[in-house]
């Protein structure tokens, strides 16, 4: 004889909710955890210098030349960072299609010229390249 409870009979379930939060946290952690465990090399590059360059030196052009100190110098001679923003001003105002070439000593940082390029930027030319110098070769 079978006797019935007056309770209702619970059935036992499982919770899918929690199994999902638990893996989506299982799956992030393992993410991290990779991203952390790779080891990056780097390899210290001497960049090729160029032999065939010539020089385009021409009178409605500026050459801008930063040295290792981050010093900038127009033409041989050196000029402090607010009065070169005018120089350029100027000369963009006059002719705003004007070259301006961009070159760097061998020990220059590329912080410096970055900063020289945005100067050359503020100040409205749009035709700016970095030049180039014609290596020296040891016979």
């Amino acid at each position: 004889m079978k006797i019935y409870s007056p309770l209702p009979r619970k059935r036992g379930r499982i919770e899918i909710i929690p199994l999902i939060d638990i893996m989506f946290f299982l799956l992030a952690s393992f993410m991290m955890v990779s991203l952390t465990m790779q080891h990056l090399m780097s390899l210290r590059v001497s960049l090729p210098t160029a032999t065939q360059a010539k020089s385009l030196a021409k009178p409605d052009m500026i050459t801008l030349t930063v040295d290792r100190f981050g010093q900038t110098w127009v033409d041989g001679k050196q000029i402090a960072f607010p009065d070169l923003f005018k120089l350029l001003k100027r000369r963009a105002e006059a002719n705003p299609h004007f070259p301006v070439y961009i070159q760097g000593q061998k020990e220059a940082t590329h912080a410096s010229m970055i900063y020289v390029l945005d100067l050359v930027r503020r100040a409205g030319i749009q035709k700016v390249a970095f030049s180039v110098k014609l290596a020296e070769t040891t016979r």
